[in-house]
């Protein structure tokens, strides 16, 4: 009985490393095609609200 109790727990242990580690590969790729699609995307700037624009402070 202690025998099959020690291979239970060692099995836990090992199905949670494996887990652990596809969890981790999963995030490496979606970090990877993140960076990817940033990088891929057109550098344009949104015009400045106000800058350049004339505003009337009289009053």
């Amino acid at each position: 009985m202690e025998m099959n109790s020690l291979m239970s727990t060692q099995l836990l242990e090992l199905q949670q490393t494996v887990q652990m580690s596809v969890m981790q590969s999963a995030l490496n790729a979606n970090t990877s095609a993140a960076l990817e699609l940033l990088e891929d995307m057109p550098q344009q700037q949104a015009p400045h609200p106000y800058k350049g624009s004339m505003i009337d402070i009289s009053v």
